[in-house]
């Protein structure tokens, strides 16, 4: 875990911008894209809001390099639904960008990005938050999806 999340979000959004230009031929659109856009950049935005209020209020770390640093395991609110709704909100992030963009090659970019923070960056805090929390994290894990 050496890259902040936000920023993989970033590389993953520049990645979804350079594939639109050296790929057009994937290009779309339909009616209500620019609407879709807006709708899936605000659920995004609602849900990254939601999930660091909660993270607030709970007076733990956001900032998943420090995991030494958690406090509190926060299982409610938003957390009912999604283990990782600041992920998911950064997916939908990438899905709106693509949405504007209108490639559908981006898809594939998204799907790199679940796939590389699956592996680099849930992974390690999944076994940082199980030493930290122990069964109450692996029972969390069993009734919770990891993303939706």
């Amino acid at each position: 875990m050496k890259l902040f999340p936000p920023v993989v979000t970033l590389i993953f959004g520049a990645l979804m911008y350079l594939l639109n230009h050296i790929l057009p031929t994937g290009s779309f659109d339909f009616f209500g894209r620019e609407l879709m856009t807006y709708i899936v950049l605000a659920i995004g935005g609602l849900i990254f809001a939601i999930s660091v209020f909660q993270f607030i209020k709970a007076k733990t770390t956001t900032n998943p390099i420090k995991l030494e640093q958690v406090s509190t395991l926060v299982t409610g609110g938003i957390y009912n639904y999604t283990r990782n709704p600041m992920y998911l909100a950064m997916l939908l992030f990438l899905i709106a960008l693509g949405l504007y963009l209108g490639n559908a090659f981006n898809t594939l970019v998204a799907a790199g990005f679940v796939y590389y923070m699956n592996h680099f960056q849930i992974n390690e805090e999944e076994k940082a938050l199980t030493e930290k929390f122990g069964k109450t994290y692996k029972l969390y894990c069993k009734a919770v999806r990891r993303w939706f």
